[in-house]
């Protein structure tokens, strides 16, 4: 099947404005790699240094014949989805042994958890800490030893932030392993109902607790379609991860399998081996087109566009919020997983999952076929389905039906012909909305807005009863010039309920949404923020604003709010505490959201 006329068109504006940037970009990677294999650069003292502790293996090292990886980490046991990786590195030591290699944990980087900060103080550094990562990781590849790396990370900034360091160190080849989801728990479209019980104060927090503890249980990612989730989709979409190994459990047969798996092919697509093949070559234009393809056709989470961009810029790839919303139209919707639908990530991947989602949006025309990834050339790779034989992994074909059509439907027959983001543009400035789990007639709202600076006083209006209306709460100053730019997922449940009772009710702020946040139209990453002179500091209680993500409008209605003063915000509580003083000179720095809310990049 040719490629797409609108895929192709919008892949060659992302080239065309990228040429230079990315043309300097793959300059200074041949340079780079042009000087060998980095350790025959170090004095003995420096190797002295790097292999000390390292027992049998330094024979190998200081023969400088020997592949060696570097294993970045984001290891802790507070992160479900990142304590497997406890045992990651002797696995992967393991199996670069007996593929005639050597690996060292390079280093480990922070990783937080944006369950346990959310509506909190802490979430307030949580997309800085995205950018933390990149820094951190940068520190444990700069020892300079390494001939490739694995990374090692799941969650929501966590790949974002290694994605953006491995495309700095991009002349190294690079592979990510993930740890895979936590088996089914309490469905979630119970604990959201239960959540929301609890806002209307139907049940007590006992019963909260409750559903909560068996919705999130075991070690994995929490199994909805978040954020998390959506980074290990990119992975495979974009040719980073070993075929099929994003949505396997952690602790089983095959997980194990495939981590060793992805030890072995790092060691195999070092310069020192026949089959170079650094991350340079593969996040290139096509690459990034194929991430966004697969974010609209899953639905997946709106907190990647702002990461998208950012990784992008790392490996000279300049991207525009119009080119999600133009792959968007042109990409149907294929997946049915919570918030979009009541299935879990398990029930997806047992459906068919990414290998099928990918041969059918390569057979539509939808997808770049011929992209490099660490597989091997070509994205049919991925099409492909891990197995265990005997103790031994294979690739067999994978399934070319959908095993169950209420959670995952051919590109001919999708659930939507479009895909689950809209761009909005107003007076306002400029938005997003994750439209893939907003009912259609919810898709246009006008209203009058409740203005707020602080989600504690959207839950406090709603407690006092006085959010019991046709409303549009707007909360503005939570931009990452003022505050790192926050999710306020926590107002979900409550602007649930006031959907429910039959009002009309929307969402506009310059904060973000987690990616788990379902059913409210939500306009987010309003863009210029509030704090940097964007129209929506200007606005006030009563004012008329039109939320249209059907025409892609986002704007006020009432006349006059050019020529009114800007409001001042007191964004003296968003400067200490928690560790927040040390993150200043971040909120100086941060770029705008439609430029990736980038510091490093």
């Amino acid at each position: 099947m040719p490629l797409n006329d609108q895929i192709q068109a919008v892949t060659t504006r992302i080239q065309e404005r990228s040429k230079d940037a990315r043309a300097t970009y793959l300059d200074r990677m041949r340079r780079a790699a042009e000087d060998g294999p980095r350790r025959a650069h170090l004095s003995c003292g420096n190797q002295a240094h790097a292999y000390a502790a390292m027992g049998g293996d330094k024979d190998s090292l200081t023969a400088a014949r020997a592949p060696n990886l570097g294993i970045v980490t984001a290891y802790n046991d507070m992160l479900s989805a990142h304590q497997p990786f406890e045992i990651y590195p002797e696995k992967i030591k393991a199996a670069a042994r007996a593929a005639g290699a050597t690996a060292q944990v390079a280093g480990g980087v922070p990783a937080m958890c944006d369950g346990v900060t959310q509506g909190q103080v802490g979430m307030e550094l949580s997309l800085f800490s995205r950018d933390v990562i990149a820094l951190a990781t940068g520190v444990a590849l700069s020892h300079n030893t390494f001939d490739a790396a694995v990374y090692l990370g799941v969650c929501d900034k966590i790949v974002p932030g290694l994605v953006i360091a491995a495309a700095t160190f991009g002349y190294l080849p690079g592979l990510f392993i993930p740890a895979g989801p936590m088996v089914s728990g309490l469905p979630n479209d119970e604990k959201a109902k239960v959540r929301q019980q609890f806002a209307a104060g139907e049940v007590d927090r006992d019963k909260l607790m409750e559903a909560e503890m068996a919705s999130y249980h075991g070690p994995g990612t929490c199994t909805f379609y978040g954020t998390a989730n959506s980074n290990q989709m990119l992975m495979e979409f974009m040719g980073l991860h070993m075929p099929g190994s994003s949505f396997v459990n952690p602790g089983t047969p095959l997980r194990d399998a495939l981590t060793a798996a992805a030890a072995e092919r790092a060691v195999s697509i070092t310069a020192l081996g026949n089959d170079y093949r650094p991350v340079c070559d593969i996040l290139d234009e096509k690459a990034f087109v194929n991430g966004i393809v697969g974010l609209m056709a899953t639905g997946g989470s709106t907190n990647l566009v702002i990461h998208l961009v950012a990784m992008a810029r790392a490996a000279g790839v300049i991207l525009d919020c119009t080119d999600f919303a133009d792959l968007s139209a042109a990409t149907p919707l294929m997946a049915r997983v919570y918030p979009n639908g009541l299935a879990d990530v398990n029930h997806f991947h047992a459906a068919g999952g990414l290998g099928f989602m990918i041969g059918e949006l390569l057979d539509a025309g939808l997808l770049h076929p011929d992209t490099q990834t660490v597989a091997g050339e070509g994205l049919s790779l991925y099409t492909q389905e891990p197995k265990l034989k005997d103790g031994v992994l294979t690739y067999d074909t994978g399934t070319d039906r959908s095993l169950n059509e209420r959670i995952l439907r051919p590109a001919t027959d999708p659930f939507q012909a479009t895909g689950g983001l809209a761009e909005l543009r107003g007076n306002l400035g400029r938005g997003i909305m994750k439209v893939s789990a907003v009912a259609a007639e919810r898709h246009v709202i006008e209203a009058h807005a409740a203005i707020f600076h602080d989600q504690a006083d959207v839950k406090k209006a709603f407690q006092n009863n006085k959010l019991n209306r046709d409303v549009i709460v707007v909360v503005r100053f939570q931009g990452p010039k003022a505050n790192g730019m926050p999710e306020l997922h926590a107002l979900t449940p409550i602007l649930a309920v006031l959907q429910d009772r039959g009002h009309k009710v929307a969402l506009v702020t310059d904060g973000r949404m987690s990616g788990a946040s379902g059913k409210v139209p939500s306009a987010i990453h309003v863009a210029p923020e509030a704090l940097d002179g964007g129209l929506i500091g200007k606005l006030q209680d009563g004012d008329l604003i039109r939320v249209d993500a059907t025409s892609g409008v986002l704007e006020v209605l009432t006349e006059g709010v050019e020529t009114r003063p800007a409001a001042t915000p007191d964004l003296s509580t968003n400067s200490h505490g928690i560790g927040r003083e040390m993150f200043e000179i971040f909120r100086q720095t941060a770029g705008s959201a439609t430029d990736g809310a980038g510091v490093v990049v």
